[in-house]
């Protein structure tokens, strides 16, 4: 017999969903399909979509007072949360929290633990097995359900096989120059199409810089290789779409004096990447003023003399971004 308990989705408010789902489709489906769809289509859709969501969010809300209604045990909490942990990990300092609340204290700039107020060695997120495991027993005996972690995805859309994949290609930077540009090479194509992999360079600082370690190790720019360059460059242009990143990529020690290398060297296609890189990242105004600081307009202007069809678009949408601020 199936157990049941209090994660239980109410059958109603299942139908609901169904129905609002059913009628998504066909709303987006006639606008898809008729050329002359009316514009309340379109308003009758995006209604649909927002009562899709509440309902979502109110299933999410009543999930979360009924798991407090359980006597979880304490060591199973995550400190910060004071909830139960869905996807424990340990900090450097061996304490172990729930992912998406210490993903939330370092990302606000802390580099402490929250428990013992040790100075973090280093902000990778150790998944602990053994706990997740006991809490998963526990979650059986008590008749609650939680997400297989092959099948969980957070907000961003993220799964745990993403992550571990993620942080291979980062260890891999560090290796021989095989593996360096077949990480790198991978990364870049990973970061283009996948939105998910972009954000996952956010959640740690030591991310962008394992990301930059080949180039910024080198000795001198005849030492360069062409191609591990382009991709690396490549990759931080496809980082700084990513609305999220704009800071952190801007304001990490090495990204901008390698985007300026990088505008006077390599291949067209990796001088023009540079130029967009940080055409992308200065629509931020305090990025506007950090590049224009570094003496990033010589080299984009003298990229411009050049005349390169290919990189004058995204060389001039620097500059002019550049400009507007004093």
């Amino acid at each position: 017999m199936a157990k049941t308990g209090v994660f239980e989705s109410d059958p109603m408010v299942m139908t609901k969903a169904t129905e609002l789902k059913k009628e998504l489709q066909r709303l987006v489906r006639n606008i898809v399909d008729d050329e002359d769809y009316r514009t309340e289509t379109i308003d009758q859709a995006r209604e649909t979509l927002f009562a899709l969501k509440e309902l979502k969010m109110k299933r999410r809300s009543l999930s979360l007072k009924l798991r407090e209604t359980v006597l979880c045990p304490e060591e199973f909490k995550c400190p910060l949360s004071k909830e139960l942990m869905r996807d424990p990990v340990v900090l450097s300092t061996g304490q172990t929290y729930d992912r998406p609340f210490i993903q939330k204290w370092l990302k606000a700039g802390n580099r402490t633990c929250p428990l013992t107020q040790q100075v973090l060695s280093h902000t990778i997120l150790t998944p602990n097995l053994l706990i997740r495991e006991m809490i998963s027993q526990w979650c059986e005996s008590q008749g609650l359900e939680l997400p297989d972690l092959a099948q969980h995805v957070n907000e961003e859309g993220i799964t745990e096989a993403d992550r571990d994949h993620f942080l291979s290609l980062l260890e891999k930077l560090s290796l021989t120059l095989p593996e360096q540009k077949d990480a790198a090479r991978e990364l870049r194509l990973l970061t283009k199409k996948m939105p998910s992999f972009r954000a996952l360079f956010g959640e740690s600082l030591e991310a962008i810089p394992q990301l930059l370690r080949p180039l910024s190790e080198l000795k001198s720019r005849s030492s360069i290789y062409p191609d591990l360059q382009e991709d690396i460059i490549t990759t931080l242009l496809n980082l700084s779409i990513h609305d999220s990143n704009k800071k952190l990529v801007a304001e990490t020690p090495m990204v901008i004096p390698l985007l300026m290398e990088a505008l006077m060297s390599g291949t067209i296609e990796t001088r023009t990447n540079a130029a967009a890189a940080l055409f992308t990242l200065s629509a931020l105004d305090s990025n506007k003023t950090l590049i224009g600081k570094s003496g990033a307009l010589k080299p984009l202007i003298d990229l411009l003399e050049e005349g390169h069809p290919l990189a004058m678009k995204d060389v001039a949408s620097a500059i002019f971004n550049l400009c507007i601020i004093p």
